[in-house]
C-alpha cells in the first residue's frame, strides 16, 4: 500500500518541486520482538524504503519521514490482533507469553493516539523534518538499547569485519 501510494504521488511532487512523504512505521520496524516478527519484517522494509527514498527524492525538494510510534492505546492489541487458530506449543513460553502480556496491557499502554496525530501534523508542516521520528518512551528506550548493543557488536567483531578484503595493491 505504501509503495503504491508513493508511486501515485511522486510525479506530482517532482513536478511541483516539493512535497513530503510521511510513512507510518512502528517501534517494531526498529526493534523486532515476538509475537509480531512478520509485522516487524514489513515495517523494517518500510524503514528501508523511507531511508532510500529520502536520498532519491531530496534533489527534487521532496522530504520523507518515518513515524515510529511505540505502544499506544489503540485496538491493535485486541480487536485488530490477528491470531493463529493453531498456536504451536513450542512457542508458548516465548511468543505465547509475550502475546498474552501485550493483550493484557493494551488498555494501559502509555501512548496517547491524539498526540501521535499532533506530532504527525507538526512534522508534515516542517521545512526540515526528521528522517525518523520516534514517538513514546518505550520506543526511545528500546531503540537506544538496540543501538548500544549494535555498536558494541560492531566493535567486538571489528577485526573480522576489516579482515575480509584483498590486501591493498602494491604501489608502483
Amino acid at each position: 500500500g505504501a509503495v503504491d501510494l508513493i508511486k501515485a504521488v511522486l510525479p506530482g511532487m517532482r513536478a511541483r518541486g516539493s512535497g513530503h512523504v510521511v510513512n507510518i512505521s512502528s517501534m517494531t520496524g526498529l526493534v523486532a520482538n515476538p509475537p509480531n516478527v512478520y509485522y516487524s519484517a514489513s515495517k523494517f522494509a518500510l524503514e528501508a524504503l523511507t531511508e532510500g527514498l529520502a536520498k532519491e527524492v531530496a534533489p527534487f525538494g521532496i522530504r520523507v519521514t518515518a513515524i515510529e510510534p511505540g505502544a499506544f492505546r489503540t485496538d491493535w492489541s485486541s480487536r485488530s490482533m490477528q491470531e493463529t487458530r493453531t498456536p504451536s506449543e513450542a512457542y508458548a513460553a516465548t511468543v505465547g507469553a509475550r502475546k498474552q502480556l501485550i493483550k493484557a496491557a493494551g488498555s494501559r499502554f502509555p501512548g496517547d493516539p491524539r498526540k501521535v496525530a499532533e506530532a504527525v501534523l507538526r512534522v508534515s508542516e516542517m521545512a526540515e523534518p526528521p528522517l525518523h521520528l520516534l514517538l513514546g518512551h518505550d520506543v526511545y528506550k528500546a531503540y537506544r538499547e538496540k543501538l548500544t548493543a549494535l555498536l558494541a557488536s560492531i566493535e567486538e567483531w571489528k577485526d573480522v569485519t576489516l579482515d575480509v578484503n584483498f590486501p591493498p595493491e602494491p604501489r608502483t
